[in-house]
């Protein structure tokens, strides 16, 4: 099975890389991996194997459709990971989410149906639902995003459904809760307050830190997405959940615990304009029909997750301050 997967040099991507040349993943355990990335500040080829057998890494732009249209053949399957991400990028420079989010989509859709791939699974997220102050989105929920990233990953999915109802295609949409673990861009949350504790430094603390997240392993939505590469049917859409519902002041409270930091630590700023107050996702879809549930406890995870921070401080320093990086990283656990 050949697998190709844009944006494989990012935080989930590239744990999905990993974990599918481990042979993690039923059914994909000897699959041949292409992977796609522009290496924009946050795909960094420091998360993948330097050499692999069975890893192809090629450096481009979803956007090329030259390139897309050399690379698919004789794929079996594309997992869709590339996307700008970062909310807070969005709210000063849409355009390029607007580009690579929805005009990228489009293209490898379109490169796909143009070289016959027979599979597609589109990761996108749950702020596409906007913000609940009760209950759970379901599948079902109408999109009502509040930002422009969020409207961006919108109109992918909708792309991404369009293809399959117009032309056929194979697409499934996975829809998932806030990442964390290892190798996670230090613009983040849980990395940057981490990174900036072990620098010494404080952290920034939006509003007065009641917005609620659900937080999910990155292993743990990376085995969901292998769930769905091979069993998920097409058209549909599958929530992502972790069950794990958190305060970003909670979040905050244990990473100082973590770091041995105290409150003093903590700067309140300024809210995020059009700060989404609580996501919550009904995953029981993607449990019932695919037999999925995550593995491993937010507090287990959480604490492994600074401690690999701790332990690694070639990589995030090489990330978080670009100018004094001298070159590829000598890193425990990138293979």
């Amino acid at each position: 099975m050949r697998i190709l997967v844009t944006g494989g040099a990012g935080f989930i991507g590239s744990h999905y890389v990993r974990t599918l040349l481990h042979g993690a993943h039923q059914g994909c355990e000897d699959a041949r991996v292409t992977v796609v990335d522009k290496l924009t500040y946050a795909g960094n080829r420091d998360n993948l194997p330097e050499q692999h057998p069975r890893l192809d890494f090629v450096q481009g732009d979803i956007c090329d459709p030259t390139l897309l249209l050399d690379l698919l053949p004789g794929h079996d399957a594309v997992v869709h990971f590339a996307a700008e991400s970062h909310v807070d990028r969005s709210l000063e420079s849409a355009a390029e989410f607007v580009r690579t989010n929805v005009g990228g989509t489009q293209n490898l859709l379109e490169a796909c149906r143009a070289t016959g791939v027979e599979r597609i699974v589109h990761v996108s997220t749950d702020e596409v639902y906007g913000s609940i102050d009760e209950g759970s989105w379901t599948e079902q929920w109408p999109l009502l995003p509040n930002s422009p990233y969020a409207a961006s990953k919108a109109a992918s999915d909708l792309i991404a459904r369009s293809y399959w109802r117009t032309h056929g295609l194979n697409v499934s949409i996975t829809r998932c809760s806030n990442n964390y673990g290892p190798y996670q861009h230090p613009e983040k949350l849980i990395p940057l307050f981490v990174t900036n504790l072990m620098e010494g430094l404080q952290v920034p603390l939006y509003g007065d830190g009641r917005n609620v997240r659900e937080w999910l392993h990155v292993d743990d939505h990376c085995r969901a997405i292998a769930l769905v590469l091979n069993k998920g049917r097409a058209g549909e859409i599958y929530n992502v959940g972790g069950g794990n519902e958190q305060t970003n002041v909670h979040i905050t409270e244990r990473l100082l615990d973590l770091c041995g930091a105290d409150g003093s630590r903590v700067r309140r700023v300024a809210d995020r304009k059009g700060h989404d107050l609580r996501y919550s996702l009904d995953e029981t879809k993607i449990r019932e029909e695919l037999g999925y549930a995550p593995r491993i406890p937010f507090e287990q995870g959480l604490a492994d997750t600074v401690a690999w921070y701790h332990d690694n401080p070639g990589w995030w320093k090489a990330v978080k301050h670009p100018s004094q990086n001298t070159g590829r990283q000598g890193l425990e656990g990138t293979s």
